[in-house]
Formats: structure tokens, sequence, C-alpha cells
């Protein structure tokens, strides 16, 4: 990729912050919508769930074998398709006649995605190469999210409340568009040095567990176990052979060798447990807020600003932390944050009052605020930069695949919890061991941000490093030889 000047490389930044700004307002957009959609499309608790976990279940599918694609056949014009992708899925969706047509149109969206954020993060790494610059960069991504977070529920209520919610797509159409003239003006083509060969196995694997592990928990609460059984075999049997033939190839789609550094495994699983708790907060929140307070989608929205607007505010100055002091502060702080949160709702029931709500949101917004930089920080630094698609894509694979997993345990919970009852009498009970896994998940940020980003965390980083940079050395001799 050429060296940008200053001036070329913010427009840059703000075209892959565009791309990120779609994808996440999709989410938080979506989770204002639940209720009305429920009511519309004469949906179940596990129907809503899907309508969420379609999308991130296709994107945490994917999303590494679009690093690989785009490292490959060039990450601009694997971009720009995916923002093809990604448009006409949302105009799909506005048109859905069915819950099922939804799903499905969900999935499509989330196949344009896929090719968007992983993307997007290996052209700002190969973009802001110093580290301190890229750090800052990192942190005005994460911004994006919180500014997804504060807009959308804002603009999903607004839209919900006054044109209905096939309306919440339409945001998306004038976005895409303008972020694929700038992508063609201003963007770049840029590949890596060497970039991986398919790996359509370990791709199908992948897929089976993803998909059948979510299925399995999503229908758990009102499927018979002999239903269920098979799909926790076939993920089970998929982890198996990922873990028996990732490492026999000499390019797979999961390099193994990745999680031999700490500090990126460690990312790895609290990306997971991050936006797990991400996932399962949002869901619960809007039950409760329309279906048990009986708000309206635009007071549900303005409810949850306490939480969008720290996370907002925390994301940028995670990213100077981050960069001037690493990665171990802002994940302690978002570890505590969380954790402290989980425990307001689940020990003391603080949706049953305005204060301890108003505290509890604001918790979880300054936690998740400070999580999201220091996480892709830590999965791209430690690689070397021929193979930042990959290990951004794996990075973004965790998140959706947290996010996947939080609404789908969460929901099932909850779901268990209500039976054959109303939302509205059983909730707060119902929802309490939710509540108490996203403390889990808040505490699992906080132990592994404190282990594993010390000295000889450090240490099995640049060994992990070495390694990858010796084997692609002898890979480029071996092939130059034949």
């Amino acid at each position: 990729m050429p060296e940008l000047s200053p001036r070329r490389r913010m427009p840059v930044l703000a075209i892959c912050c565009m791309s990120l700004l779609i994808v996440s307002l999709d989410n938080t957009v979506l989770n204002v919508a639940l209720p009305s959609m429920q009511q519309d499309l004469h949906a179940s608790t596990s129907g809503l769930q899907w309508t969420i976990d379609a999308y991130t279940l296709v994107l945490a599918s994917l999303l590494m074998l679009a690093g690989s694609t785009a490292d490959r056949i060039g990450r601009k014009r694997v971009f720009m398709a995916g923002l093809v992708v990604f448009t006409v899925g949302s105009v799909l969706c506005s048109l859905a006649p069915n819950l099922e047509a939804l799903v499905a149109f969900r999935m499509v969206q989330a196949v344009g995605g896929s090719m968007l954020n992983p993307v997007a993060m290996s052209i700002i790494t190969n973009t802001f190469t110093e580290p301190r610059e890229r750090a800052r960069a990192i942190g005005v991504w994460g911004a994006v999210v919180g500014i997804s977070m504060a807009a959308g529920p804002l603009v999903g209520g607004l839209l919900v409340d006054s044109v209905g919610w096939r309306s919440i797509f339409w945001v998306n159409l004038p976005v895409g568009l303008a972020a694929l003239l700038l992508t063609l003006r201003f963007v770049p083509e840029s590949r890596a040095p060497r970039a991986r060969r398919p790996d359509p196995v370990g791709q199908i694997l992948v897929i089976a567990l993803f998909g059948s592990l979510t299925y399995a928990i999503i229908e758990a609460p009102s499927t018979p176990f002999a239903s269920i059984a098979p799909p926790a075999a076939v993920a089970l049997g998929a982890l198996l052979g990922l873990l028996a033939y990732e490492p026999r190839r000499k390019e797979p789609l999961i390099d193994l060798r990745f999680f031999r550094s700490a500090p990126f495994s460690g990312a790895t699983v609290i990306a997971i447990s991050a936006f797990a708790a991400l996932g399962g907060f949002l869901f619960l929140s809007t039950l409760y807020l329309q279906n048990v307070r009986g708000l309206t989608a635009l007071e549900a929205g303005l409810w949850m600003l306490p939480m969008a607007v720290p996370t907002f505010l925390c994301a940028p100055l995670s990213g100077r932390l981050v960069g001037s002091r690493g990665p171990r502060l802002p994940l302690l702080i978002a570890g505590t944050a969380m954790t402290t949160s989980g425990v307001l709702f689940a020990a003391f029931e603080a949706e049953t009052s305005n204060v301890t709500l108003f505290a509890g949101y604001v918790l979880f917004g300054i936690g998740f605020g400070f999580v999201n930089a220091p996480i892709t920080d830590t999965a791209v630094s430690g690689m070397p930069r021929a193979q930042a698609g990959v290990a951004a894509a794996v990075a973004s694979t965790s998140r959706q695949l947290g996010q996947t997993l939080g609404v789908a345990v969460v929901g099932a919970v909850l779901a268990s919890g209500v039976g054959a009852s109303s939302y509205h009498e059983v909730f707060v009970s119902a929802a309490r061991p939710g509540w108490w896994i996203l403390a889990v998940c808040g505490f699992a940020v906080l132990a592994l941000g404190a282990v594993t980003n010390g000295r000889w965390a450090r240490g099995t980083a640049e060994r992990a490093a070495h390694r990858l940079e010796s084997a692609q050395v002898r890979d480029v001799v071996v092939t130059a030889d034949r």
C-alpha cells in the first residue's frame, strides 16, 4: 500500500468509520425495534433472537474468509463489494413480508458486513503504521461504536414511532452509497505481499460450529433434548475437526499459532466476553423498557442514552491510553465497570428504580467504551503486517461470536424463566440469571486484562510473531526454489 500523506489518511479513516457506523448502527437500531417487530410479525422470543443472531452468526462465520480474501485480491475491491451487498441487503430487509424472510435478508446483509469491518481495520492498520498514531486512529474507530449506540436508539425510536420498524433499514442507504463513492475516490488499492490460500474445509467447519451451536442454545428452551442433541453433536464434531485439521494445513483459515501469543489469546476471549455482555445487555434492556415499563420506542431510546453517551466519550480516551500506557489499564477499567453493572442488576434489581437503572446503564457504557480499543490494538499490533487482515478478522469474529452467544444464551435463559407467563409479571426474576451471566463476562474482561498484558505475556507475543515471520520467510524461499 503506498504511503499516504496526513491529509490523505484522514479521509481514509473517515470512510472506514462510515462502514463501521452502518454495521454498528444496524444492530442498535434493530434492538429498539424488536417489540414492534414482535407484534407486527407475531414473533416469539426465539424469533427475536434469530433476527439478531442470523446477522451476527453469518458475520462471525465469514469475517476470517473476508479478511484473507481482501489480503489476497485487494482490500479496496472487497470493501466496495461489501458496501454494495450490505446496502442491497438493507433494502431487502425493509421489504420483508414475514419473519422468515427478514431473517434470510439479514443474512444477506451480514454477507456484505463481513467484507467491511475486518477489511476496514486492515486498511487502517496499513495506513497508520506508527504505533501511537495507529492507537489513536483505532480510538476514533472505537468512538464510532459509541456514536452508533448514542444515535441508534434515538434514530431507531423516532423512526419506529413515526414511520414503522421497516424504516430503520433505510438509514443504511445514503451512508452506504456515500461510502462507496468516497472509497472509489480516496482509498488506494492494497494487498498483502503474500496472502493465504482459500481453506474451504476450514470455512465449512467454522460455519457448522457457529451455526449448530447457536441453534442448540436458542432453541433449547422450547425444544426436546432429543432434537437439540444432533446440532450440539455437530458443533462438538466441528470444533474437534478444526483442532485436528487446521494445524496440518500450510495456510489455514484459522492459524492456531496466533494463539501462542497470550495478549492475542486474551484479546480474543475478552472480545467474546465483552460483546456477549453487550448483546445480552441490549436484548434485556429493550424488552424490559418497552414490554415491562410500557415505554414507546423513542422513550426507550432516550433511556439508553446513559449507556451510549459514556461509550462515545470513553472510546477515544481508551485509544489515547492504549497509545501512551498500553492496553492493561483500559481493560481493568472496563472489566471493573461492566462487572459492577451486572452485579447491580443481578443482586439489587436495578431495573426497579430509576436511580439504580441509570447508574447501571452508565457503568456499562463506561466499561464498554474502554474495552474496544485495547482489543483491536492487541490483536493486530503483535502480528506481522502482511497478515493484518487475518488478525483483524479474528478479533472481529470474536466480537460477533460473542454478541451471537450473548443474545442466544441470555435470551434462552429469559425464555426459560418467563415460560407461559407474561413479561410484565415475571421479567425481573426471569432476567436475574442473565444479569449474573453478564457480570461473569465483565469479570472475565477484568481478570484476563490483568493476566495477559504483563511482561510474561509480552514475551509470548514476541516469540509468536517471530515464529510467524520465520515461517513466512521459509514459505517464500520454498516457493522461490520451485
